[in-house]
């Protein structure tokens, strides 16, 4: 199992000159998370900072993914509790749980995961394409191995993007 980097531990290895991850001048860094039993990666260019959960001021919402909104430096952003979109609602917030703060090309946002593991480095050749994706997935850029481990990676943009149809606003249309 992946060991678990805290945010300042992350945020050390991403420095330049830190030691950190290094690679070829096409190589970008990626920020790998644990979500439902699996490990994904998502372009560090996208990450503002990891806080964790308890540090958040957060004001709770009854949304089904949206956990609620938080601010963070003065800024009021939603907070999408990613482990409930890939499975069953977890019993109770960890306080010690990481949350990735994204700037996306929209806005500002939180996302909750089961963990933050790593930084890595990966150049487009490293990500393969995944067979039998169905277009409409579009946020699923590839597979790549790192060090041993198996990382779905992840357009973070699309994947906020995506707008979900409620089955009775379909029968109302209509």
């Amino acid at each position: 199992m992946q060991t678990k980097h805290s945010p300042a531990t992350i945020k050390a290895l991403a420095s330049p000159g830190s030691g950190g991850p290094q690679g070829d001048a096409e190589a970008r860094q990626y920020l790998t998370f644990r979500l439902g039993g699996l490990e994904y990666a998502l372009d560090y260019a996208n990450v503002q900072e990891l806080r964790p959960l308890q540090a958040l001021e957060r004001f709770a919402t009854d949304g089904e993914i949206i956990s609620g909104v938080a601010v963070s430096r003065g800024i009021i952003m939603p907070v999408v509790d990613m482990r409930i979109a890939f499975g069953p609602r977890p019993s109770e917030h960890d306080p010690q749980t990481d949350v990735i703060i994204l700037k996306l090309s929209t806005c500002v946002m939180g996302m909750v995961t089961d963990g933050v593991t790593d930084l890595v480095m990966l150049a487009s050749r490293d990500i393969k394409p995944i067979p039998n994706v169905a277009a409409e997935v579009d946020y699923l850029l590839g597979l790549a191995d790192a060090g041993g481990r198996r990382l779905i990676v992840v357009d973070i943009d699309r994947l906020m993007a995506i707008r979900r149809t409620r089955p009775d606003s379909l029968h109302a249309a209509a």
